[in-house]
């Protein structure tokens, strides 16, 4: 079972037949421990001073301590008797994951947070972290060390485990939040209570974890760059712990390209839906033929040299039609967006069918002038066959463009 020791008397009523409940905090700031005896009064104290004198909100301190076999316990439930606003949670079992689940759900405060006991993240980072989660702006902060404004003081060897961690969940896991072990995060409580059932690490994997799935999910991730030394008496066993982030990756992995994970369902209630993009602004004539016919300069080179690229392997009719409907797919999308302002996938598909039609004239004029070539001429040489299909591409795309503005790309299409 897990204990709670609140120090703190409830709020007296103006009668004795009447209580009034207690104000959730606005900050619930949790501090994992197991056996840290030596550090967590003076961490709980100097957090407290600093919350105390430096946030404009309501704050709570919650030590959770998970399964300690030292003095830690009977150390931390001192301390919140000397202090108001700060209580103790007691949980059987160890694990930073675990205990951060179970505070973070039975808290009642807007905001959740949680570093770690040594405070190595300097404070004065701790207001904007919390800040853009009581606006309203993000639903999730960390804390990163490896942002350009960051300022680290640890060793080789953790830096390169730490980016290199980080460049395997880019990889691995397409993530783009910089740093995802600093022991410094905020939530807030309505993302919470969507996201902890969903994460199922109990460890140090519990915030990769959590990231991954809020950054699937379309949650803003806030990133502060903060000020981190690291504590020389860290008991963390970095092999453990890197193996069981590697079957951690592979085991979310799984579950995303399984579909197995509700995402769509969190996405719906919390996510950011795409900025709708601007309204195209209706392009005169004169300037659908400028664009256009820049888009088809453009064109007309890379088909000619695509052409004479093709022409000795394939001959002149097979290099003729692939170099042609190589550059048509091009040019009904360079069209579709920069001449006539198409932004989105509706209707994409059937516009490229529609190219393929305009397309199928222009295979049909040059391949025509091919033709008429090789019959008036036995044996033409290069230049004539690029000549004449200069000239028969200047005739598709006068044919190409009227087409594109009145069918495929028109008021009605």
């Amino acid at each position: 079972m897990t204990s709670l020791d609140e120090r703190r008397p409830a709020p007296a009523g103006a009668g004795t037949h009447l209580q009034v409940p207690p104000v959730p905090p606005v900050l619930d700031v949790v501090v994992p421990v197991h056996d840290e005896e030596r550090a967590v009064e003076a961490s709980v104290r100097r957090l407290h001073q600093h919350l105390a004198t430096q946030l404009p909100f309501t704050f709570r301190i919650t030590v959770a301590d998970n399964a300690s076999t030292d003095a830690t316990y009977d150390i931390a439930r001192r301390v919140a008797g000397e202090l108001d606003r700060v209580r103790v949670v007691r949980l059987p079992e160890k694990g930073r994951g675990r205990a951060l689940r179970q505070v973070w759900s039975d808290s009642d405060a807007d905001v959740l947070a949680y570093m770690d006991v040594d405070l190595s993240t300097d404070l004065r980072a701790l207001l904007p972290l919390v800040a853009p989660l009581v606006a309203g702006h993000s639903e999730i902060a960390i804390g990163t060390r490896l942002a350009r404004g960051s300022r680290v003081v640890r060793g080789p060897r953790r830096e390169v485990i730490s980016r290199t961690y980080n460049l395997l969940l880019r990889g691995a896991l397409a993530a783009r939040f910089s740093d995802a072990q600093c022991g410094f995060k905020a939530i807030r409580r309505d993302v919470a209570e969507q996201l902890l059932p969903l994460v199922e690490d109990t460890g140090w994997f519990f915030d990769t974890e959590l990231l991954v799935l809020a950054e699937r999910s379309g949650l803003r991730i806030h990133e502060v760059p903060v000020d981190w030394v690291d504590d020389p008496d860290s008991r963390v066993d970095v092999v453990a712990t890197a193996l069981a982030d590697l079957r951690g990756i592979a085991r979310i992995g799984r579950a995303l390209a399984a579909r197995r994970l509700p995402l769509p369902t969190v996405r719906s209630q919390l996510g950011r839906r795409p900025l709708a993009p601007p309204a195209p602004v209706p392009a005169t004539l004169t300037r659908q033929l400028v664009r256009f016919a820049g888009i088809g300069v453009v064109s007309t080179l890379a088909f000619l040299g695509l052409f004479v690229l093709l022409r000795p392997a394939l001959g002149a009719q097979p290099a003729n039609l692939l170099a042609l409907l190589l550059t048509a797919v091009a040019n009904t999308a360079a069209n579709r967006r920069l001449t006539f302002g198409v932004r989105g996938s509706e209707a994409r598909g059937r516009h490229h069918v529609q190219g393929l039609v305009v397309f199928g004239i222009g295979l049909g004029l040059t391949s025509g002038s091919l033709a008429a070539v090789h019959t008036w001429f036995p044996e033409p040489g290069r230049l004539v066959e690029l000549s004449a299909l200069v000239v028969a591409n200047a005739a598709a795309t006068l044919a190409r463009f009227l087409m594109l503005r009145r069918w495929v790309f028109g008021p009605a299409a």
